[in-house]
């Protein structure tokens, strides 16, 4: 033989010194679920092993990531029913539990950089994105709830604000709008290709937010689609997006590498709570090994060209690649 590929995989030290791809704690963005109270947690039945916490408890849990070399939280908070109305007013209550759980963290932990989710869903007594007229979600009125919804979060201290929404031209309004306000250090991670996917499951069930009627096909996009995804992730660059994002995650790393080499800024990936709720029940049966498949599921993740990935296993990917 001229050539002997497996010499490449004789045994783990040249493995790891010709990997392609490499794993680590600061790939990981951690989406938080925050809840009023104190001293509050509640694990969420379709995710085993992760909860929703009250702030204080929240600001436990970011130390120890931080500790473990994760240096982004995405956050999402559930808001009480009495708070919600169609305009989704209580998103920019300077004193809400987004805006507060913001300044605990920033004030707690400094150097983690705070994401935050931006969409009308947790706020809106339909549960959908965006204000609703005639049964129909309207995109321009709801546009400006979501400016004002993000320069609500950077005022509070958020690092990046994550527009979630899928409405038409966000990114340019709220791009503006930081501009305008002199939030000019204040980032944007667009979801720019949001699959209206059926692995949102649990999380609707962490925050009690499932669309209250229809379902989110007008403006989530069309899976059977892949060059929309690219269209959406390169205008979205343009009106001024830092960071886009393709979700969900696995059912869609072939929309990752396209996106991925059609554009010149940090691709992020979802990997979502279906994703998640997969492997733990899988797990749970005994049918895979757990701490297996969460490398591996990450790795393929990065591999198909996530520079970032929004992970439920965040913590335990960390605590296995750091032993």
């Amino acid at each position: 033989m001229q050539r002997r590929n497996r010499i490449l995989r004789f045994n783990n030290s040249i493995r790891s010194m010709v990997s392609e791809t490499i794993l680590k704690p600061s790939d990981f963005i951690a989406p938080l679920f925050i809840d009023e109270g104190s001293g509050y947690e509640a694990e969420i039945a379709s995710m085993p092993g992760y909860y929703r916490r009250s702030i204080d408890l929240t600001v436990k849990e970011v130390k120890e990531l931080y500790s473990l070399g994760i240096k982004s939280v995405l956050l999402f908070i559930k808001c009480k029913d009495e708070l919600k109305d169609n305009l989704g007013k209580e998103a920019w209550n300077k004193d809400g539990l987004m805006q507060r759980s913001i300044k605990a963290i920033k004030e707690a932990v400094p150097e983690m950089y705070v994401m935050t989710d931006v969409a009308l869903d947790p706020y809106s007594i339909y549960g959908h994105d965006g204000i609703v007229e005639n049964g129909y979600i309207v995109n321009d009125a709801t546009v400006d709830s979501l400016v004002k919804m993000s320069l609500s979060h950077a005022e509070a201290g958020a690092d990046m604000v994550a527009p979630s929404d899928m409405m038409d031209g966000r990114i340019a309004a709220i791009r503006t709008a930081f501009e305008e306000n002199n939030f000019v250090n204040t980032g944007i991670m667009a979801y720019s290709a949001k699959y209206a996917s059926c692995f949102y499951g649990p999380f609707r069930d962490a925050l009690d937010s499932a669309p209250g009627f229809g379902d989110k096909k007008t403006y989530q996009m069309d899976y059977c689609n892949r060059k929309e995804a690219v269209k959406e992730a390169i205008m979205d660059v343009e009106e001024g997006a830092d960071i886009v994002m393709v979700k969900p995650g696995l059912p869609y790393l072939d929309i990752v590498r396209e996106v991925k080499d059609r554009v010149y800024v940090p691709v992020s990936v979802y990997n979502v709570s279906g994703e998640y709720a997969m492997i733990k029940a899988s797990a749970k049966m005994g049918w895979i090994d757990e701490n297996k498949a969460i490398l591996e599921t990450l790795t393929s993740i990065k591999r198909a060209g996530g520079d970032l990935i929004a992970t439920y296993f965040a913590k335990d990917a960390a605590r296995l690649i750091n032993s």
